[in-house]
């Protein structure tokens, strides 16, 4: 069974910087694509960053485009989301999930999330 486990998060001030990172286990990370959704209190889960099976596609919300870069190592079975000049409304619980299907397709297995705090 895959699993996915997040760590990083934690609490940091407006125009800092936090690396997130997701392992995976219990299945071979080359095998999905891979993804970071964030959901803020009262608000619905959105996405912000995925990645190719390779890593040679990116995509991010435009919100975070240009701060915030996605990447994997796939022997070391690791996603990695880097957010820099982090804002306000990046305070949220951030997910790590794995697509074996397309990108746009729901992904398959979910982490427990890693909470950011971010405070001006």
């Amino acid at each position: 069974q895959v699993h996915l486990v997040e760590s990083g998060g934690g609490s940091v001030q407006t125009g800092d910087s936090l690396r997130l990172s997701c392992v995976l286990t219990g299945g071979n990370i080359g095998e999905y694509g891979m993804s970071w959704f964030r959901q803020a209190p009262g608000q619905e889960r959105e996405f912000v960053a995925a990645i190719g099976w390779s890593g040679g596609r990116k995509y991010y919300e435009d919100s975070v485009e240009g701060r915030f870069s996605i990447s994997r190592d796939n022997a070391r079975r690791t996603v990695s989301l880097q957010m820099d000049s982090q804002s306000a409304e990046g305070s949220a619980v951030y997910y790590c999930t794995a697509h074996s299907t397309g990108l746009n397709a729901e992904p398959d297995y979910w982490g427990q999330g890693t909470q950011v705090s971010v405070s001006s």
